[in-house]
């Protein structure tokens, strides 16, 4: 997708109903992916850690929404009817606003209790591929410390009025409420895309030790930065464009469509806004769900594996291999690999094996060994070439070996397929 580079000023419907001021930060040229970014708590869109992270980011193709959150910098509502889940919500909506006129995101950057919120919201967010977060505490509950010398006001009067970064906030009981029940480890260990932790070792308003946690409870793939020397916002301009260095280039292997490598998500969810369904993806077991780029286009995933498929033009955008390409993968990846563990059981010079596969339909009359005598039949032609010192023997026997792989074997049988809603 090309783009007008620059920072446009947007507005969107937040989780309250309420006008939220954006800027979208775009590259010189395509734009490769699209990325949120969540400030961090009592901060705005424009702190130097967004602003800069967000422009650096847009060097690697990346464009970057950064917004206020309801009742902060630009944004209309207020701040003191917000919560974490407020939080969590006005995420989704601004995946939603992209993914409607622009392109799904692919990639949540969040920075402080903006790294939480990344965290919680990106089950609800299908289309991320890769989640990084900049000196975040691994539970939101850790936004009381600082709050700790007005806490026990707002525990018995249900508000208080707090200087947070220079600026005075009205505090209710319920943000502290809905922050100590928010289920951030669960979201962590099913957080379903990969995830970059970046933080300083020095930073003194969260410990690295919050880091070490979020890195402990994440599953694979995960990787850790060290933020060196940099303070908890950034305010360094090396600091701030190293951080969105090593973001652009650690996302290339996740959320680019150019360059899809292998992730290991836990949770499907919708960004409307829909309850997220657990899927266990664990080898062996094959999730499907709309990427929300074009009409046809599927993100499939097995365990640590991902791909794309997709309908040939003029249906589809031909991104990926459609559903019978797949299956025709399928038998022929069995194929392939059956012969080279028999050539390697029986110590043949095998060299290279090369499986050529279409689909077609043939009339059933034309089929000589088919059951089926009228009407059609689905057919698969497959053309194996051996590469190898083999007699003419060890080739035909091979040929049979081929008709044994399991695939060919599960085609061939009587398949029984069970279907429920889940």
């Amino acid at each position: 997708m090309n783009n007008k580079a620059g920072s446009p000023r947007l507005e969107f419907p937040g989780s309250q109903g309420d006008a939220l001021a954006a800027r979208l930060d775009l590259p010189d040229g395509d734009v490769r992916a699209y990325a949120l970014f969540a400030h961090c708590f009592s901060c705005s869109k424009d702190v130097f850690a967004a602003s800069r992270v967000s422009k650096a980011l847009t060097a690697s193709g990346i464009g970057v929404l950064r917004f206020d959150f309801t009742g902060l910098g630009q944004s209309e509502g207020d701040f003191s009817n917000t919560n974490f889940s407020s939080n969590i919500e006005d995420l989704v909506s601004a995946a939603d606003f992209l993914r409607e006129n622009y392109q799904a995101p692919r990639i949540l950057v969040g920075h402080s209790l903006g790294g939480s919120a990344v965290l919680a919201a990106t089950h609800r967010i299908a289309s991320v591929r890769a989640v990084a977060t900049i000196a975040a505490p691994a539970d939101p509950q850790h936004v009381k410390e600082l709050l700790r010398e007005s806490v026990e006001t707002i525990r018995e009067q249900g508000f208080a009025e707090v200087q947070l970064g220079g600026r005075r906030f009205n505090i209710q009981e319920q943000f502290l409420t809905d922050v100590t029940g928010q289920p951030q480890a669960e979201r962590i260990r099913n957080l379903g895309a990969a995830l970059l932790v970046m933080h300083s070792p020095v930073d003194p308003v969260v410990s690295v030790d919050e880091a070490g946690k979020i890195f402990s409870l994440a599953r694979h793939p995960k990787s850790f930065v060290a933020l060196d020397g940099a303070d908890h916002l950034l305010s360094r301009r090396e600091d701030s464009e190293f951080a969105a260095d090593m973001i652009g280039a650690w996302a290339g292997r996740y959320a680019f469509e150019d360059h899809q490598t292998p992730t290991e998500p836990e949770t499907a969810g919708s960004s409307n806004g829909a309850q997220a369904t657990s899927v266990a993806r664990e080898p062996g077991i094959v999730t499907v769900e709309e990427s929300g780029n074009g009409t046809f286009q599927q993100l499939i995933t097995s365990g640590h594996h991902t791909m794309v498929a997709d309908e040939p033009a003029p249906i589809g955008t031909d991104t990926g291999l459609s559903p019978y390409e797949l299956l025709l993968a399928g038998l022929g990846a069995c194929t392939s690999m059956t012969l080279r563990m028999y050539a390697q059981r029986k110590k043949l010079d095998l060299q290279k094996v090369s499986v050529r596969l279409a689909h077609s339909r043939i009339h059933a009359d034309d089929c000589a060994n088919c059951e089926t005598t009228s009407g059609k039949i689905d057919h698969i032609e497959r053309s194996i070439t051996l590469t190898g010192n083999l007699t003419a023997e060890q080739r035909s026997r091979m040929l049979e070996i081929a008709d044994r792989c399991p695939v060919h074997r599960t085609l061939e049988s009587e398949i029984s397929i069970t279907s429920s809603l889940a």
